[in-house]
């Protein structure tokens, strides 16, 4: 510590600006300390509190008129000061680890007045250390481990140890490491504290566990620095160097002949020195030798090779087995395998022992075919079961019921031959499942079972049927060659690979314009033989159709097809037919298409019944020479280019007023506006066939066609018989007709039922 000196000579020490200055006495009040840091030691023993410094101001003259005092961390319990001189002691023993330093203030003030002769000051009094704490290792003891069969210079850990010492303050807190215990093993770094290994090769097996006496000191190691101790445990940990071996070269295990397939017959092991997953051992029969009727697994736990049964065995066949089991390690370190191989081998043999069995049949199952409708009684088949044992028993058959099915067939008790009890059909179950049981005749409760099959074969009995419509179509226009119908057949029968049909024509009856053409795939088409068919002169064709199975003995049928000549569109739809096939491509009952006709007939006749009374009335009217017959008009006709003289009209009009007294018969006529050809019934259509007849009787000519003007665009006065024309009004509307299709677009035309309305509709007779 230093002092403020009033000598202001020593400017080295006192500040400038901090002295007395003039003659006057006048003085600048400005701060005369000169501050240096107070240091005080720590765990002082003396008897007398330790000095720590002193405080001093310019401003005291020594005649006690200055008075110091102190403020801060400790004043009065760790720290006093004399008021008079400024002298500060430490009372207590001081502990740099607890407190390093203390911050206190100083004041000089005025004895009289107590005003402050300068501002308040802050200093520092730090605690010198001294070496009074050894180093120490917190986390101690250690656990470390490191791999067996490591190098030398491998690491294993490391530790550090703390010194509570002012590490800026002298060699108090630098540490050193070395090791008291445990050499030659390990070796540690004795600034760093890392272990490593220090002798190579270590065997776990061996020696697994080691602890190593660890010293840190301080002073950097030197005399007279405190030290401490720990103990480090350092476990070799394991790797796979060591391979499985069987503690003895041959294992002996028994078996009885019935045992189940799975199951154990025995169990054997390999030892591994090594632990955890290196000493997993895998189990594995060498191939060849007897081993293929057995299979080996390894028990994860006991490391256990568990042998099990693989196939059937037989006492009788073969009475013992012998084989090579090899055990090796699932998971192979290649730093070791220079040691050797890493798997062992034993030999494992297997004695099978003699049991009572249950008899055994020839085949696992049976199948057996008989045809269907077979008399009761037949013999169908056989089979066969043989006791094996030593005892050779004789064996015993029957059937196990289990379905009604059974009741079908029986069995011969001692031969096993199964025969039908009832007739057999293939329409009704294909095939039948029967259970045969043999039972060994000295031991019944030994039965054994097997499957038998009965596959019921399908005869040929019933003749395939055509699929086809009976009625088609075929064009006008239709081009030799053409398919005009395709055609298939179905049958009853079941073959067992598949049903083949065959078609053709009849060969008694050669059709001379159809031939039917066999695709191979169970249909055929219906072919024309030649074009241009007409209407006119045929318009229905029937066609014989000859369908033929594939079965033994093989059946047939003959199919007619009729074929109806029609008017087709371009693209092969049909207008115009004869009247059935028409009718029939509209899909018409038979009572409408009856009333269709009929009516029909009836506008004809209608028409005819009229023309009696106009000749008569004419002729009586004429002024000509009667004996010509001849009716003069001024209108000339077109002669034979002339296509009004008969006009379709005439046939489908008639005049209201001529009829006017038979409408009560004929009331059941359609309206106007309802065509009756959709609501005919059967009561309807015999009323319709009376006032037929009854038209009939009326006309003198019946349906005699209508002869026309013959005219030649001459200048002569038409022939025709008639004075004047009559017009007829329409019936009704039957434009509904064409909704039928296109058959029906000719009869709905305006020209045939009241549409277009000629000025003069002339008829001639």
């Amino acid at each position: 510590m230093r002092k403020a000196e009033q000598d202001c000579g020593k400017a080295s020490t006192v500040p400038r600006g901090q002295c007395l200055h003039g003659r006057l006495g006048t003085h600048r009040i400005k701060r005369g300390w000169v501050w240096n840091q107070f240091f005080v030691l720590e765990e002082y023993m003396g008897s007398e509190p330790q000095y720590v410094g002193k405080l001093h101001t310019e401003m005291d003259r020594g005649d006690n008129a200055v008075k110091y005092t102190l403020s801060g961390e400790g004043v009065g319990s760790v720290f006093t000061i004399d008021q008079k001189t400024g002298d500060i002691h430490a009372q207590v023993v001081l502990d740099r680890e607890k407190k390093t330093y203390y911050t206190l203030k100083a004041q000089a003030v005025d004895v009289h007045t107590g005003v402050p002769l300068e501002p308040e000051s802050e200093f520092i009094i730090k605690v010198q250390d001294i070496n009074d704490n050894e180093p120490q290792f917190p986390d101690g003891p250690y656990s470390a481990s490191v791999p067996e069969m490591s190098p030398t210079g491998t690491y294993v850990t490391q530790v550090t140890a703390t010194d509570a010492d002012d590490p800026t303050y002298g060699n108090s807190a630098r540490i050193v490491y070395s090791i008291l215990h445990g050499q030659p093993y390990f070796s540690v770094d004795p600034k760093t504290g890392i272990i490593r290994t220090a002798l190579a090769n270590m065997d776990r097996e061996g020696k697994e566990e080691y602890q190593v006496l660890l010293q840190a000191k301080d002073m950097g190691g030197q005399l007279g620095g405190l030290a401490s101790t720990t103990i480090i445990n350092i476990t070799l940990t394991d790797v796979n160097d060591n391979p499985p071996r069987f503690t003895k070269s041959i294992f002996h295990l028994h078996v009885p002949e019935s045992a189940s397939l799975g199951a154990a017959v025995g169990r054997i092991q390999a030892q591994d020195l090594d632990v955890g997953s290196n000493a997993r051992v895998e189990y594995a029969i060498v191939p060849g030798d007897e081993g293929n009727m057995f299979d080996i697994i390894c028990n994860g736990q006991s490391q256990e090779g568990i042998v099990v049964l693989k196939k059937t065995l037989d006492y009788e066949t073969q009475a013992s087995y012998t084989f090579q089991v090899e055990a090796f390690n699932a998971e192979l370190d290649p730093r070791f395998l220079h040691l050797g191989p890493f798997k062992d081998s034993v030999t494992v043999k297997i004695n099978v022992l003699d049991v009572d069995e249950p008899p055994v049949f020839t085949t696992p199952y049976y199948s057996l075919d008989v045809y269907e409708d077979t008399p009761p009684g037949t013999i169908i088949g056989s089979v066969t079961a043989y006791d094996l044992d030593a005892s050779s028993s004789a064996v015993r058959y029957s059937l196990e019921w289990q379905t009604g099915s059974d009741g079908f067939f029986d069995i011969e008790t001692v031969e096993g031959i199964i025969s039908t009890n009832e007739y057999l059909d293939r329409e009704t179950a294909v095939q039948h499942n029967i259970t045969v049981v043999a039972t060994k005749l000295n031991n019944p409760s030994l039965s054994a079972e097997v499957l038998v099959k009965v596959n019921v074969l399908d005869v040929n009995e019933f003749p395939p049927q055509l699929t086809a419509p009976s009625d088609t179509f075929v064009c006008e226009n239709s081009r030799a060659g053409q398919v005009i119908q395709t055609v298939g057949a179905v049958d009853e029968d079941h073959p067992p690979v598949g049903q083949r049909f065959f078609f053709k024509s009849s060969k008694e009856l050669r059709h001379r314009n159809f031939t039917v053409r066999d695709y191979g795939n169970n249909t055929a088409g219906i072919v024309t033989r030649h074009s241009a068919f007409q209407r006119r002169l045929q318009d229905v064709y029937i066609l014989p159709v000859v369908v033929e199975d594939s079965g033994y003995p093989a059946q047939s049928s003959t199919a007619t097809l009729t074929i109806r000549v029609c008017s087709c569109e371009t693209v092969g739809s049909p207008l115009t037919c004869s009247p059935v096939a028409m009718f029939l491509l509209a899909e018409l009952s038979a009572q409408a298409l009856l009333a269709i006709l009929l009516s029909i007939a009836l506008l004809i006749v209608l028409y005819m019944s009229q023309r009696p009374q106009k000749v008569k009335d004419t002729l009586m009217r004429s002024k000509e020479d009667i004996r010509d017959n001849v009716i003069h008009y001024d209108d000339e006709g077109g002669g034979e280019a002339d296509t009004d003289a008969f006009h379709m009209g005439t046939l489908c009009k008639t005049d209201h007023s001529s009829i006017s007294d038979k409408k009560k018969n004929a009331s059941f006529i359609a309206t106007r506006n309802k065509p009756p050809l959709f609501r005919a019934t059967q009561g309807d259509a015999e009323l319709i066939r009376e006032v037929i007849e009854h038209r009939l009787k009326e006309s003198q000519q019946g349906y005699a066609a209508l002869p026309g003007d013959k005219g030649d665009g001459s200048e002569a006065r038409s022939l025709s018989s008639i004075d004047d024309s009559f017009v007829l009004d329409s019936l009704g509307d039957f434009s509904l007709l064409g909704d039928w299709g296109q058959p029906f677009k000719t009869l709905a035309s305006p020209r045939c039922f009241g549409g277009e309305r000629e000025s003069r509709s002339i008829v001639s007779l």
